[in-house]
């Protein structure tokens, strides 16, 4: 019985692991396997990673700490100079005898008086607080226009976050056909290979010719070479996606598949607002005109005088008959009254310049509604070349699978089984570049738009 038992416990754990043990082993083969990197995801690693980006980023920083600096100009100026010397003369200060008058009969100095100004070293203490007045104004605008660079640097940020955002897009579209480009090379060499054993067999029955079968080992050959290319290819798109998205070159990872097509863009004119009111190029320009009234008027403020209410302190230092700890309060004006008419030349160059900048921004508004519309026409013509590409590789591989049946019939010759397997490679060749062809277009066009 014990043997029995024994027998039977042996038995249900050989069904047990013949059973189960691809569940048990399939974690250890996923855990060789590449993670999967989706295109969003490679997306959202780019924006956070990217190295130019990044720079990008950093100029946007840079300006609003300029901001920040600009508005302290509002507040008062704290000066404070010091200055310490040696005197190389002994200078004095000389009265003569009753320089001051008389107190009764005594003259006052009582005799000729030399006094030194100082003994030793001496030097003076000057402290100075302004508050800015008449000057507000023309802080007001140069903290303005600060601020519209800030905003000018915030929009190129976006204008090259949009560009990576493409460029990973291609990348990985690139990557995506070059994987498929190999998977149906690696079909061809399959296919090839089928066809070198039957034409052996044939041979042997002196059914095909030696030199057939020396021409199917030839394209087998070649089959197996556009294999290793495509293999470089796509480690090459690799690295360069890698590159974009800021992380080491030899990051190995697996892509997922996109839907062959998209659904259609049929509405040119929504397209054409959306991107007026999306693209940064439209933002710049109009930030660009804006910049360009601020320096108009912070050149017309010139003609206003700089008034300011002061503090100063001032004090010498080791003297002894300067008067000590001398504070004043006032005001201070600074105006510059004749300059030849340099201020109404620089309003006059800053009106030219605010022209400009308008011209600047119908250019703009111009150039983005002819690269939507081009986009979008590019986009109609790759997806029906996709279409077409499509219809033309199914017809390759039905006529191929007819071709290869009739051959094992020896219904047809060799050469025309190797004709249509090289007319198939050609089909998938070109349904693939029609593919990349159809998602850099989309990639362009949602670029256009202004979208990410």
């Amino acid at each position: 019985m014990r043997f029995v038992a024994s027998r039977i416990v042996g038995l249900i754990v050989v069904a047990f692991v013949a059973l189960y043990w691809p569940q048990l082993s399939w974690p250890a083969e996923a855990a060789d396997s590449p993670p999967l990197l989706t295109l969003d995801e490679a997306i959202q690693i780019a924006i956070a990673n990217n190295r130019s980006l990044k720079i990008a980023s950093l100029d946007v920083d840079k300006s609003k700490w300029q901001v920040a600096a600009a508005k302290t100009h509002r507040l008062p100026t704290m000066n404070a100079y010091l200055l310490g010397v040696a005197d190389l003369t002994s200078p004095t200060f000389s009265f003569k005898q009753g320089t001051f008058g008389y107190i009764g009969k005594i003259p006052i100095p009582t005799e000729n008086t030399n006094i030194p100004l100082s003994q030793g070293p001496t030097g003076y203490a000057l402290a100075q607080v302004a508050q800015p007045l008449s000057q507000l104004y023309k802080i007001h605008l140069f903290i303005r226009e600060q601020q519209l660079s800030s905003d000018l640097a915030s929009q190129e940020y976006r204008g090259k976050r949009q560009s990576v955002v493409s460029d990973v897009k291609e990348a990985y579209y690139a990557v995506l056909q070059t994987e498929s480009a190999l998977d149906a090379a690696k079909t061809t060499v399959t296919e090839y290979q089928e066809t070198d054993r039957v034409a052996l067999e044939y041979i042997s029955q002196e059914a095909v010719l030696k030199s057939e079968s020396l021409e199917v080992k030839a394209k087998l050959a070649q089959s197996q070479h556009e294999v290793v290319v495509l293999e470089d290819n796509l480690e090459t798109q690799k690295e360069h996606l890698n590159d974009l998205l800021g992380r080491d070159l030899e990051t190995d990872f697996r892509t997922e598949p996109v839907p062959p097509v998209s659904p259609e863009e049929t509405n040119l004119k929504l397209a054409q607002q959306t991107a007026l009111s999306q693209r940064p190029e439209i933002k710049e320009a109009e930030i660009n005109v804006q910049r360009a009234d601020y320096d108009r008027k912070l050149a017309k403020a010139q003609y206003i005088p700089d008034v300011a209410a002061t503090f100063q302190y001032f004090t010498p230092i080791n003297t002894q008959i300067l008067p000590q700890n001398i504070a004043s309060a006032g005001g201070e004006l600074n105006w510059e009254v004749f300059e030849w008419g340099r201020r109404k030349d620089e309003v006059n160059q800053k009106k030219v310049t605010l022209d400009q900048s308008r011209y600047q921004l119908k250019e703009a508004q111009s150039k983005v509604v002819l690269d939507v519309n081009n986009r979008f026409r590019k986009l109609e013509e790759s997806r029906s070349l996709l279409a077409v590409a499509q219809a033309a590789r199914d017809a390759a591989d039905e006529k191929l699978r007819e071709v290869n049946d009739k051959f094992k019939q020896k219904a047809v010759l060799l050469r025309d089984v190797l004709q249509q397997q090289a007319a198939v490679a050609n089909a998938d060749h070109d349904y693939e570049q029609a593919l990349l062809s159809f998602w850099s277009a989309k990639a362009e066009f949602e670029k256009a738009l202004g979208e990410e």
